[in-house]
């Protein structure tokens, strides 16, 4: 059984096939968010055995952040296929021996690239969740209409049926593939993962959201297209490497049940200013060193970012829904530099619900929380879009 909590340990690695460099993803270095590390005192070591050091393959770091380790990969270790071989991380201290952590991560190559001749994904979304497998369905069928093509759902020790929630959309003709992602607390290396696997998979476009968050054009005219979301990123210039969209934090609605019809429908009631923003990048457009926090990436060198108006597309994030979904947030957050929420760190920050502390206990007045606007535009569309005309039905209900 796999470790899923630790303090030291290489845990997944992946050979990029754009430069055939080993990336590797490592709990315990401890670096700071956003910031690059000394790449001189990192090594990677390659072998079957870390405590007999002479037989071991050294490679030097090309660059160091957060949990990402990025080396050269040794041209021996590039011929085994497949790759039997652990890598793990040498970390030189200033002062004493090197220290090589603890390892189950094996680089392996990732699956093939589709074929020259196959028409590339225009946009595609990844997601990391856990237990969220009965929202997933509603998300896709969702965003095929508005332009996705291509779908990444990193599992995060999901116990939910989410593998056959996964192969009944492939079932259906959605391209989704689930990736086993055990590791506690570590979305941002689980991104930069996905992030490698996009581009290798020839998306131009990649949206890093959540199941709670969907993109909504509000002009209803560019709604009837049938891929909006693609003429809104086909129109950016070549260098813009990221588009930043506000987000709108829908409450529970008056709701004490989750809705039946989805979230689309059943949450209708914002708060008027929105919160943070999302992003939707180009995969070709990243730093080397995959550094990410909060769901955005740091830009290679001449890339920039572009602001999208709210009127062209906002996020409808269905944050605070109904306390029996919300609720679960308490269990566990994702993020590697969030705290979770039964801690008292960082209680005023915005990832936090206001008002609440650190104990998963309903207020009396939870349902009427977070309602400043009525909204219903997203839900109007979706009746209108998604309804079955006989039964009444949305395509997501079973």
């Amino acid at each position: 059984m796999l470790p899923l909590h630790w303090t030291s340990l290489a845990y997944e690695a992946l050979i990029d096939d754009k430069d055939n460099t080993t990336v590797l993803f490592v709990k315990g270095l401890n670096l700071r968010p956003e910031r690059l590390a000394d790449a001189s005192r990192f090594a990677c070591v390659y072998g079957w055995d870390f405590s007999r050091p002479k037989y071991l393959l050294s490679s030097t770091a090309i660059s160091v952040a957060q949990e990402i380790v990025r080396c050269r990969t040794p041209l021996s270790v590039l011929n085994l296929n497949p790759n039997p071989v652990k890598v793990s991380v040498m970390v030189r201290p200033p002062r004493g021996l090197p220290l090589v952590l603890p390892s189950v991560a094996r680089p392996n190559p990732l699956p093939p690239p589709p074929p020259a001749a196959a028409a590339a994904h225009a946009l595609c979304a990844c997601t990391m969740l856990r237990n969220q497998a009965r929202f997933l369905r509603e998300w896709v069928t969702y965003h095929a209409r508005v332009g996705v093509g291509r779908w990444f759902v990193y599992d995060n020790n999901s116990d939910d049926g989410l593998e056959l929630t996964v192969a009944s959309l492939v079932s259906s003709g959605f391209e989704v593939t689930r990736h086993a992602w055990p590791w506690v607390k570590t979305q941002e290396a689980g991104f930069a993962h996905c992030a490698v696997r996009a581009r290798q998979a020839r998306c131009a476009w990649v949206a890093f959201t959540d199941v709670d968050e969907f993109l909504y054009l509000p002009n209803v005219n560019r709604m009837t297209s049938p891929a909006p979301m693609r003429e809104v990123l086909a129109r950016l210039p070549r260098m813009i490497g990221e588009v930043r969209v506000a987000c709108h934090s829908f409450g529970p609605s008056g709701r004490i049940r989750a809705p039946a019809r989805g979230v689309t429908v059943g949450y209708t009631c914002r708060l008027a200013s929105p919160e943070r923003h999302k992003s939707i990048m180009r995969p070709e457009a990243l730093d080397g060193s995959l550094v990410n926090v909060v769901h955005h990436f740091r830009l290679g060198d001449g890339y920039g970012y572009e602001n999208l108006e709210r009127a062209e597309v906002v996020v409808n994030h269905y944050k605070y829904q109904a306390w029996e979904v919300f609720k679960e947030k308490f269990y566990r957050r994702v993020a590697t530099y969030v705290a979770d929420w039964q801690e008292k760190g960082n209680e005023g920050s915005k990832d936090r619900a206001p008002g609440l502390g650190t104990e998963a206990i309903e207020p009396p007045d939870w349902a009427q929380r977070f309602c400043e606007v009525v909204d219903t535009g997203l839900r109007d569309w979706v009746v209108r879009e998604f309804a079955d005309p006989r039964t009444g039905r949305l395509a997501w209900e079973v």
